[in-house]
């Protein structure tokens, strides 16, 4: 799905962070909102590289499928092996850094407190992953 966002992220506060800092980095690509690991799974199904994301911004505690499950999931996946994953979390914990990257993550982010700061970082990571950033051709339907 060309240009879509998906956010999977437990905490409401953090999801309305998310959305405006979007909106106010000008970044009108589609937010689909995933709530627990189990909803970002049944989002992602398949796999089917037509009806994929074009970027995964995944937190790590998530209830019921945590965010290293789901990313152990992503690349374990021939059709999601490709996806571009941001592991975008509050988590300080080294192990969690070392295990997100071990399991494939493209990038680990942390949450910044501030919303300046936060709003800056989406922006970042937008114009990144969905301008910059050359995907293989099978993701996000491109």
């Amino acid at each position: 799905m060309k240009g879509v966002i998906l956010l999977v992220e437990d905490n409401p506060h953090d999801v309305a962070l998310t959305e405006r800092a979007l909106k106010k980095a000008n970044v009108a690509n589609e937010l689909v909102v995933a709530r627990d690991g189990v909803e970002a799974l049944d989002y992602l199904g398949d796999c089917d590289p037509e009806k994929l994301p074009t970027v995964v911004l995944l937190d790590l505690k998530l209830p019921k499928v945590d965010g290293l499950e789901v990313l152990r999931h992503i690349r374990s996946s021939e059709g999601c092996r490709h996806l571009p994953v941001v592991v975008l979390t509050s988590s300080r914990e080294e192990k969690d850094l070392i295990d997100s990257y071990n399991l494939g993550a493209n990038s680990y982010v942390r949450k910044p407190v501030n919303f300046n700061e936060f709003a800056e970082a989406i922006q970042q990571l937008g114009l990144y992953w969905l301008v910059l950033n050359e995907p293989p051709p099978t993701i996000g339907g491109r």
